[in-house]
């Protein structure tokens, strides 16, 4: 069991007169993989910005919960990991300063050997000085993954999580996921069949389309 749990209650979510999604529900406490599945434009991005508190839904609610106390969606950073596409980096900071600048915003200690270790399990301890904007898409992707993880989430939240890695980056991506889920809940958006496989439950978008 962890302490720390995230629930929709009937979520729906519309843009105008389009409907995204509606119906939602599930009730996440216990540790492992969780998976949102759809294809391109069916809204896995967009609850997952629901579920972390970046965008509101319509209709229903997400509650999450540490020590039985509901959290308010101003501390939820302090709970919460997220890789996506739409995370921005810094790319006048070099790796360390933008990973140092991330933990001043949640008022957390910069654990340099927590860090030092992170990125060399993400190959990229020896880049760690260089500028970001001199970083590939596949190391800012795995620089992503060091940002979500440095202040130990309770929940661990992967939008597209293998996004432009290579072979090697997706395989320490898999490794990470089954270490973490051992403890933390993390949740898997994605289209990718082998991201998938991992989930023990998943939420199809394609069968909350309707009003109902």
């Amino acid at each position: 069991m962890t302490n720390y749990s995230v629930s929709a209650e009937n979520i729906r979510k519309n843009f105008g007169r389009r409907l995204i999604f509606n119906g939602i529900n599930f009730n996440y406490s216990n540790p492992g993989v969780y998976g949102i599945a759809g294809s391109n434009g069916s809204g896995k991005s967009t609850l997952v910005k629901i579920i972390s508190g970046i965008n509101a839904p319509t209709a229903g609610k997400i509650i999450h919960t540490y020590n039985e106390k509901k959290l308010t969606f101003e501390h939820l950073h302090n709970h919460i990991g997220l890789v996506s596409p739409y995370l921005v980096l810094y790319d006048e900071f070099t790796a360390y300063e933008n990973l140092n600048y991330f933990a001043k915003i949640r008022n957390v200690p910069f654990d340099k050997e927590k860090i030092d270790d992170l990125l060399n399990r993400f190959l990229l301890l020896k880049r760690k000085d260089d500028f970001v904007k001199g970083y590939s898409s596949g190391m800012k992707q795995r620089l992503k993954f060091i940002f979500a993880l440095q202040h130990s989430p309770n929940l661990l939240i992967l939008d597209e999580p293998v996004s432009n890695l290579d072979n090697e980056g997706k395989d320490t991506v898999y490794k990470i996921i089954e270490n973490e889920s051992k403890n933390t809940i993390v949740m898997v958006a994605s289209n990718e069949e082998n991201d998938l496989s991992l989930c023990s439950e998943i939420i199809y978008l394609e069968n909350y389309k309707t009003t109902k």
